[in-house]
């Protein structure tokens, strides 16, 4: 191989400070004890030593299944789930004699419903599959023993392994960083997979290793062993040493390189591999989702249990009668047909008792057709047909970034439209976490003509229609490129201008910072000669890119020294610098100029910074340099307090130059987004880390606090507690900070009891920070907590943990028993995302840990909108129905059998013919429920924005309450009873053929299971609000399928077919009476749903059918109805610019009136 020039350092100031010689420390005594018994033939994969350790191979595997375990482990999941077991004992008990039905058509229903959970189950696991094959086969440069590397795949990686991993790949294992193509063998590494941060970390290699190893061939003879820590999952520690040439190196994380994670800015880099396949740190740290299901699978779970309830207590009962009546028989000789004298036990009088047990299990059997047994592969159906409506929505797919909106796991869909509680990070996920430098203090001045969008909400309040001021009143050139990062204007400073101001020397000093100090990295394309830059987080690359617009490019780094180009301040030309200088005397020159404008910034929403510096000495910085050096080498525990000792006493007697103000602007559609959830009656609440004035301007400015709103502010910045923090006594800082939290809480709640006592309309906002949020979660007052927090339209938590963010959610889903969705886009965001019971995450500019770790994932928060109030709501309502409707086409049916079963002396005698019976669920009645739960539309997407508080009906959960269910059932007890007695009696006198043959039990059975088939399809179509093309096709395709399916059956030979021979074309069909019969029943059965939801819709409408009634009336265009029936959504204390609006009307004292002569014209 050609030999490859190694390149000169190119990045992070900050490596100068790392150290390349390590001393064994505490944690290096554990090597060879209890874990910490790894060790690795480097360059020796397949060495007898190294087989007998019989690591794990690189072969990853994340699917559920494998080829072996797929049948039984999947046919164990399917039957876990209550129904299929019943059904599964019902199927076993139809092989025996007492069974009512054939084993054949018990159980091929049983397994075309299991075999389609278990295809869905196998075409998602093949999709977990084919990415184990993508990564798996992957290639990799790895060492061949003489000095050559080959590409070989992932899956062949064996530890000892030597590899070379080129710029822009991913490491296939964890390696030990040995070269790399810099000269002192540093390496960049983005680590987004792994713990979702973009910014590039730097790893370096040992100089043992570096020095020799430099290309392929020296690899050739290379015999190194590392004995190390045994696998585990923390990404952040590793401990381990390398015995090369009778030395003894220690080894920490520094060295380590993880899988997953991607080489960047570095040409190559070789290693050897340390941890492979399941043992890598990044697989171990792979934990499965918390397991979520819905409120309304978990009640439709109840309903099951009750429906069992239900079966068992009939066949109790029936086999109490049917005991009776057999006991009786000899003497009353009342079923003489039965031949009593000759019968076996099930109808032996003289075993009464017996016969009675036997009849309990076949009536079990028999009244199954009350569950619906496809029930829940028809929802799983339905739920992953909606996810792709929701994958596929072209007004929640981001342009900018081709990201479409993506439903992870589609358990929850219906849970979309139950929401509660909205608990939402803000940086990335309200604002864009993507930084424009827009305004500076230098020397005491402020610079910079933008207005934030905080200003433009605070100049409103104010009760301005804009920011006004005599300095912003100037004419800007804004005609050039939008550069990214940078939003800043002020002819003052920009085009060299700032050479001309009085602090001229200042302002350089400013800008010298600026570009100096930082860890981006510079990439220059060399055809254009433009410089771009990769930073550790936005501001950083604001900053360095401020800095460059302004005329000092930073354009290359070495490891002792930055390189930029500047203004010559004397002549405005372009000069180079190599290293910075400090010659600023005055310190404190400008801070009362500079805490003013730092204020200022901070109150427009900016996140600001103070820039200063210092001058040191050689001596001097040797000593901190050799200091620094010692400490960043330790391998104790106390290593970060050493760190911050040595740089704390440099980092003193600074001289103040000025400070930056960068803005993280708020996301497109934000406060329209938040005003429309808040219509909706959506609580928000808002989980910051960023500082209390802070969070209350970004309040303002997305509308979720406003000016009328009464803030009730808990903090601990109270003179008594700062005197004791001063004093340090920990227990009495603790105690008195506790009682201070209690204090505040207590008199909040006062407040707004005395305020609701009054009858009046006041709103309040809750805003607490992290140090008193800490005490607030204790288990003693998180109840009082709680009770203030829900109590108030808006809460802000401010300085909050990623821990504090998991806790406060939990505590609202457990302490209001109401759904909640956290929203995040960090990884900072992942324990929120897990502890509420949805969580969005954004993918946004922080990795991808957030929406790996989330239920559904969006690109803006704006599309929250439409997920919440439209597919939320139409999942809800599609969900809700479909299981109603479930339970009331099988309660129809099921009731029909039981009455048929009563009308025979309890004698266990199906009305039905066995087919019949197996395929009511599958084929004649359950593509309409399928059909209903993906495209029904209770009311259009429009009208769902129209009129928010709509989304109210989930939150209540109003149509999924035991009220509606009960009221389905019903619907069901008293159809099925309707189509009963009127087949009987209409049959009763019947002659069906030339002999006088009367109706029997076939053709009772055929016309009353016609009916059945006729009313529940027709119900469906009187149930749809939404009809399309689909649902006619399946709802009448039913009803013709049932007529298709009855000629089919009946032509097979009797054998087969038995009582259903012929029985429709010879029979049914040539008389009047099954059509005319048909037909009144029809109508009869479904007069009294007709009925009862004329009423309804007439004088006691829900909301939906309000919306309806809008529409079909014409009203949808009435401005001033339509204002009226929005109006029922906003009240007092929500939050939003349109409660803004309204309350500017109730000010006026025009509200009451204009809703009362609105609500009378309605």
């Amino acid at each position: 191989m050609a030999r490859c020039r190694r390149r000169r350092l190119h990045l992070s100031n900050i490596y100068a400070f790392k150290g390349r010689k390590s001393t064994f420390q505490e944690d290096h005594s554990h090597i060879g004890g209890p874990g910490f018994s790894r060790v690795v033939y480097c360059n020796e994969p397949n060495s007898p030593a190294a087989e007998r350790r019989n690591y794990a191979g690189n072969y990853v595997r994340s699917t559920k299944y494998t080829p072996a375990s797929f049948i039984p482990k999947s046919l164990f999941e399917q039957f876990r789930r209550v129904a299929n077991f019943y059904f599964l004992v019902t199927g076993m008990l139809s092989l025996t004699s007492l069974s009512p039905y054939s084993p054949v058509s018990a159980l091929l229903p049983l397994a075309f419903v299991i075999a389609a959970s278990m295809v869905k189950e196998a075409i998602e696991d093949w999709g977990r599959k084919r990415q184990d094959i993508e990564v798996n086969n992957r290639k990799v440069k790895v060492h061949d023993g003489n000095g050559i590397f080959r590409f070989d795949e992932w899956r062949n990686l064996k530890v000892g392994d030597i590899v070379r991993v080129e710029k822009d790949e991913f490491f296939p294992a964890d390696l030990l960083l040995l070269s790399s193509s810099y000269e002192d063998s540093i390496c960049y590494v983005e680590t987004m997979n792994l713990d979702g941060e973009t910014n590039l970390k730097v790893k370096q290699g040992l100089e043992a290793t570096s020095s020799a190893l430099h290309e392929d061939s020296d690899f050739k003879d290379l015999k190194a062993a590392v004995r190390c820590e045994d696998p585990n999952a923390d990404l952040y520690t590793f401990v381990g040493t390398l015995h090369l040439e009778e030395q003894r190196l220690p080894l920490s994380i520094q060295q380590l390189l993880l899988r997953d994670s991607k080489l960047r800015n570095t040409e190559y880099v070789y290693g050897a591999v340390v941890f492979t396949g399941h043992d890598t740190k990044v697989i171990q740290n792979s934990t499965d989702p918390p397991s979520k299901r819905s409120r309304i699978e978990r009640k439709m779970d109840k309903i099951i249990y009750m429906m069992f309830g239900v079966v068992f207590l009939m066949s109790f009962v029936g086999s109490i009668v049917f005991g009776i009546e057999t006991g009786e028989d000899m003497e009353r000789n009342g079923r003489w047909y039965l031949k009593p004298e000759d019968a076996e036990i099930f109808f032996d009088p003289e075993r009464a008792p017996m016969a009675a047990i036997y009849h309990f299990f076949t009536a079990v059997m028999l009244y199954s057709y009350f569950i619906p047994i496809s029930l829940y592969v028809s929802i799983e159906i339905v739920k992953v047909l909606q996810s792709v409506f929701i994958n596929n929505d072209i007004n929640m797919y981001y342009e900018e970034t081709d990201k479409p909106a993506h439903a992870r796991t589609s358990n929850l869909n219906e849970e979309l439209g139950m929401v509660d509680t909205i608990l939402s990070d803000k940086t990335g996920t309200l604002t864009c976490n993507s930084m424009e430098f827009i305004k500076c203090s230098i020397a005491g001045t402020a610079y910079g003509r933008g207005i934030t969008e905080v200003e433009r909400s605070m100049a409103m309040r104010s009760g301005g229609s804009a920011l006004v001021d005599d300095d912003l009143d100037v004419v800007v050139d804004r005609s050039g490129p939008k550069i990214k990062g940078f939003n800043f204007v002020d002819e003052r400073v920009m085009k060299g201008n700032w050479v001309k101001q009085r602090e001229a020397a200042v302002l350089q000093k400013f800008f010298r910072l600026l570009a100096v100090c930082h860890t981006a990295i510079p990439e220059t394309d060399e055809a254009t000669g433009t410089v771009s830059y990769e930073a550790e987080s936005p501001d950083e690359a604001a900053f360095v890119v401020a800095a460059r617009e302004l005329g000092f490019e930073f354009f290359s780094r070495t490891q002792n020294g930055i390189s930029f180009r500047e203004l010559d301040l004397a002549t405005g030309q372009k000069v180079e610098s190599v290293m910075f200088e400090r010659l600023a005397k005055n310190g404190r020159k400008f801070e009362e100029k500079t805490r003013e404008h730092v204020n200022e910034y901070a109150d427009a929403g900016l996140r600001t910074l103070i820039l200063a510096y210092r001058e040191v000495d050689e001596n001097e910085y040797i000593e901190f340099t050799k200091k620094f050096n010692e400490a960043k080498n330790s391998v104790t525990a106390d290593r970060e307090s050493l760190i911050d000792e040595v740089t704390d006493k440099m980092e003193r007697d600074l001289i103040l130059l000025g400070a930056t103000a960068v803005e993280d602007k708020l996301q497109n559609g934000v406060p329209e987004c938040i005003d429309k959830l808040a219509q909706a009656g959506i609580k928000i609440w808002v989980l910051t880390g960023d500082k209390m004035e802070t969070a209350i301007n970004i309040g303002f400015a997305c509308s979720l606090l406003r000016q009328e709103m009464k803030q009730i502010v808990i903090n601990l910045e109270t003179p008594h507690i700062k005197a004791l923090e001063k004093a340090g006594e920990k227990d009495v800082i603790e105690q008195a900070s506790r009682e201070s939290v209690v204090k505040q809480m207590e008199e909040g709640k006062a407040l707004i009891t005395g305020s609701s006592g009054t009858g009046s309309h006041e709103a309040f906002a809750l805003i607490i920070d992290g140090k008193s949020l800490t005490y607030a979660l204790e288990d003693d007052f998180k109840k009082k907590f709680l009770d203030l927090a829900t109590a108030c339209a808006s809460v802000i938590c401010c300085r909050s943990s990623p821990k504090q963010k998991a806790l406060v959610t939990r505590l609202v889903k457990t302490g209001t028993g109401k759904t909640t969705l956290g929203i995040g886009d960090g990884a900072n965001d992942v324990g929120m995302l897990q502890e509420a019971d949805i969580g969005v995450g954004i993918s946004g500019v922080e990795g991808m840990q957030a929406v790996m770790s989330s239920d559904i994932a969006i690109a803006q928060f704006r599309y929250l909108e439409r997920l919440l109030l439209v597919h939320g709501h139409w999942c809800y309502s599609r969900i809700s129905s479909m299981i109603c409707y479930f339970f009331y086409k099988n309660i129809t049916f099921g009731v029909t059998v039981f009455l048929y079963e009563a009308y025979t002396s309890f004698s266990a005698q199906p009305a039905y013919n066995d087919w019949f019976l197996s395929l009511f669920n599958v084929f004649f009645s359950s593509l309409p429920v399928i059909a209903l739960g993906v495209f029904d539309q209770d009311v259009s997407a429009r009208f769902c924005y129209k009129f928010p508080l709509l989304y109210q009906e989930g939150v209540q959960n109003l149509l999924f309450s035991w009220k509606r269910i009960i009221g389905w059932m019903f619907n069901g007890l008293i159809t099925a009873l309707a189509i009963f007695f009127f087949c009987k009696e209409s049959l009763k006198h019947q002659l069906y053929n030339p002999n006088g043959k009367t109706a029997g039990r076939e053709i009772f059975g055929g016309t009353m299971y016609t009916c059945v088939v006729w009313v529940v399809n027709l119900q469906m179509g009187l149930a749809i609000s939404y009809f399309t093309w689909v649902q006619h096709i399946v709802i009448w395709g039913s009803v013709a399928f049932w007529y298709i399916f009855l000629m089919i059956y009946g032509a097979i030979a009797p054998s087969f077919s038995t009582d259903a021979y012929k029985v429709f074309l010879e029979t049914l069909a040539p008389a009047p009476s099954y059509w005319l019969t048909t037909l009144f029943v029809m109508i009869f059965a479904l007069i009294p749903y007709f009925v009862f939801k004329s009423i309804q819709m007439r004088f006691f409408p829900g909301y939906h059918q309000m919306i309806q009634w809008i529409r079909y009336e014409g009203h949808s265009n009435d401005p001033e109805f339509v204002e009226m029936v929005r109006q029922r959504s906003i009240r007092p204390t929500t939050v939003g610019f349109t409660a803004r609006r309204a309350a500017s009307v109730r000010r006026s004292g025009r509200f009451h009136d204009q809703l009362k002569k609105n609500f009378i014209a309605f």
